[in-house]
């Protein structure tokens, strides 16, 4: 009897997860974010741990190799010197020490193929989860985009059947727009009816002559002479007429 009801307690509540993981997809989308950054930091430690180990080996490998070297050095002296017992026991320790030194390096060389292959392990893992949460990103996106324009289009059919009932509010709401958009007219019209235009026309002619005088002292320096102001009001005179000059001559 309890186990049924505890079937059916996890049945919906199983059901009210589900909903609650349909209509918030983001933070479903976030929480695995945060498992997969928790992921990649528990892996990272392991890595570190098994790095630290073949730098463990590294260190004893080339501890190995400096004491190799100082026996075959101090075998060679105790032979050359005819001290045999001694080399003999400094060469059994030498054959020693060369099988110590085969077998770490060969766990050494293990240890970084192991630890090149979990280092690209987890970069593939890590490239393929992202690009899943990118994927996924874009389908959350797309899919809110997709039910944003169906609620817009449900409420414009919705709209379609109660639009003429809000008809004299918008037609209130015309005449008010015509009448302030009439009076901001006619306001514009008054102040560029009382605007002073003789400060500007004094402004523009002291501007002219400002300038003649600079062509003027420009043309000086220079040696060159300025048309007079007949001359290039003649020259300007047929342009500005528009008429057939052989019908002038004529």
């Amino acid at each position: 009897m309890f186990s049924r009801l505890a079937n059916v307690f996890k049945g919906l509540l199983s059901l009210f997860i589900k909903d609650l993981e349909r209509k918030n997809p983001e933070a479903l989308l976030e929480l695995e974010q945060e498992n997969l950054r928790q992921q990649i930091a528990n892996f990272n430690q392991g890595l570190a741990a098994h790095a630290g180990l073949a730098e463990r080996l590294i260190s004893q490998v080339r501890k190995q190799e400096s004491e190799e070297a100082e026996l075959h050095a101090r075998t060679t002296a105790h032979l050359r010197a005819g001290n045999k017992s001694a080399a003999a026991q400094n060469a059994l320790r030498l054959q020693t020490l060369a099988r110590e030194l085969e077998e770490n390096r060969r766990q050494l060389a293990q240890a970084e193929e192991t630890y090149q292959n979990l280092t690209k392990a987890r970069e593939v893992a890590v490239a393929a989860a992202r690009s899943k949460i990118e994927a996924l990103k874009g389908a959350i996106n797309d899919m809110r985009m997709k039910t944003a324009m169906a609620e817009m289009n449900e409420m414009a059919a919705g709209m379609v059947s109660n639009i003429g009932g809000s008809g004299d509010t918008l037609n209130r709401l015309h005449e008010m727009v015509e009448e302030e958009r009439t009076k901001a007219a006619g306001r514009a019209r008054m102040a560029r009816d009382a605007m002073d235009m003789s400060e500007v026309n004094l402004k523009e002619a002291e501007m002219e002559a400002l300038a003649d005088q600079a062509l003027a002292d420009f043309a000086a320096k220079e040696g060159l002479t300025l048309p007079s102001q007949e001359a290039t009001q003649t020259a300007a005179a047929p342009r500005s007429m528009g008429g057939n000059p052989q019908a002038e001559s004529q």
